[in-house]
């Protein structure tokens, strides 16, 4: 089967936005294959940190990205599971500091050529969800569907403080919403690959959707 007879749902958004939760819903309801774009990105900074190799270092970049080996396994509750090299690092991920210097890679041109590569490669049959910034801009423009989710900065930040006051970390609201808004401003503004949606996506606004009616209009969707 030729990759691109592969059916993809291409799920993007701003940071923060829910589309890892719904993607992986998505993906378990459709029993497709998932990808969290979002998650190479901070594994490339944990790369790169073990490595020694700092963000000036460009020409050790791609090879870097493309030398990844990583799985994305979807989970009934919470956050995927992200494996590298075979061993569990969700731990290391989600930290708000990785995210920060994750995004500083990902305005960098060859990390994110190296890392194109890897991210086709999770194109299987039976199908594809992929959630990211550029999934359907960039990555598979070619994928059947396409959805932009979209919520306010203060409505993300909120649903981020929520998630780590409840994993009993001590985090600053107006801190969160500033580093979201830095954050939107940044990847709109890179040289590559902004963040926008593309000029075929869905776009669904979540500011006042459960997760389950935001899944129930992803699902609805892709069965028109």
């Amino acid at each position: 089967m030729s990759s691109v007879s592969i059916p993809v749902l291409a799920l993007d958004g701003p940071s923060g936005v829910g589309k890892g939760t719904v993607g992986q819903q998505v993906a378990r309801y459709l029993k497709w294959h998932y990808l969290d774009s979002g998650a190479l990105y901070r594994i490339f900074a944990i790369a790169a940190g073990r490595a020694g190799v700092g963000i000036e270092e460009r020409d050790k970049h791609q090879a870097l990205a493309q030398g990844l080996r990583v799985s994305c396994l979807p989970q009934p509750q919470g956050e995927a599971q992200i494996l590298l090299d075979g061993v569990n690092v969700d731990s290391e991920i989600r930290n708000e500091e990785c995210g920060l210097l994750a995004s500083q890679f990902a305005q960098i041109p060859e990390v994110r050529t190296g890392l194109l590569t890897l991210q086709l490669g999770f194109r299987q049959p039976p199908g594809l969800v992929a959630d990211g910034r550029d999934m359907g801009s960039r990555v598979f423009p070619d994928a059947d569907h396409k959805i932009f989710l979209v919520a306010s900065a203060s409505i993300r930040a909120k649903r981020r403080y929520n998630q780590l006051k409840e994993k009993g970390l001590d985090v600053s609201l107006p801190a969160l919403h500033h580093a979201i808004e830095e954050r939107d401003r940044r990847d709109r503004e890179r040289s590559v690959s902004p963040l926008r949606p593309a000029d075929d996506a869905v776009v669904v606004d979540t500011s006042s959707l459960t997760i389950e009616e935001v899944v129930s209009q992803v699902l609805n969707l892709l069965e028109r």
